[in-house]
């Protein structure tokens, strides 16, 4: 089950598979698909899990084992990486909320956010060499482009399982919050991230001819937005 919450500008995916700690099935991707459908129009995406165990365990193996031919493997991999690719293309800023381990297929899922944000007591890897196979779903891509290819190599190649702490001195986490203010602190940062224009900065990061850049920043700069948080500026202590 895949729950899609509509909180003012921010839109919230939540994984609810508690059953299978959250793993990702032929029908969780069909209903990703349609929670992405839901969330046009916010300004900002969150993508957790259900509890507090598991963000996004893996594949849910006992129903992928049925798939037994190179096609349908194939398949099935294209499915999930257009759907994190979705993720990722998503226009405005997109948080991970670790609440829960991130392993496997889970933490390809992390990586197709813009932010990492995890309870203290989470773990992350990419330990898909376990079952003596690789990412597919475009985590290791993405995985060296936040920690270098070398690095990406020796996580992946070895299937080393990473605590939050080490994970964040790596750069793979952003921000790690203690388990107790973790449901209101990460909220509250995708809140902050759906109420100013943390879109179009990242619009304006992932690359942009420089007259487009400019333009974004004129058109915010008239916006009664902008005159409005610079009035308050102006006469603050007045």
């Amino acid at each position: 089950m895949v729950d899609l919450e509509l909180d003012g500008e921010l839109a919230v995916v939540t994984i609810d598979r508690p059953h299978a700690r959250n793993a990702i099935s032929l029908d969780t991707m069909d209903e990703l698909d349609k929670a992405l459908d839901g969330a046009v129009g916010s300004r900002a995406l969150a993508i957790t899990g259900a509890g507090d165990r598991a963000f996004v365990s893996g594949g849910d193996l006992k129903e992928l084992a049925a798939l037994r031919t190179e096609l349908e493997a194939a398949s099935m991999a294209w499915r999930m990486r257009a759907i994190c690719d979705r993720i990722a293309g998503f226009p405005g800023p997109v948080i991970a909320a670790l609440n829960g381990h991130a392993l496997g297929g889970g933490a390809e899922v992390a990586v197709a956010a813009d932010i990492r944000i995890a309870a203290d007591d989470i773990k992350i890897g990419f330990n898909q060499v376990a079952l003596e196979i690789m990412p597919a779903w475009g985590g290791a891509e993405r995985l060296t482009k936040l920690v270098g290819g070398s690095r990406a190599l020796l996580l992946a190649g070895t299937g080393r399982i990473l605590g939050a702490a080490e994970a964040e001195r790596l750069g793979l986490i952003d921000q790690v919050l203690p388990r107790a203010e973790f449901p209101d602190g990460w909220r509250a940062i995708a809140r902050s991230l759906a109420s100013r224009p943390a879109g179009e900065i990242k619009r304006v990061m992932a690359g942009v001819p420089t007259t487009e850049a400019v333009a974004a920043f004129a058109r915010l700069w008239v916006a009664d937005e902008h005159w409005a948080a610079a009035d308050k500026v102006m006469n603050r202590g007045k």
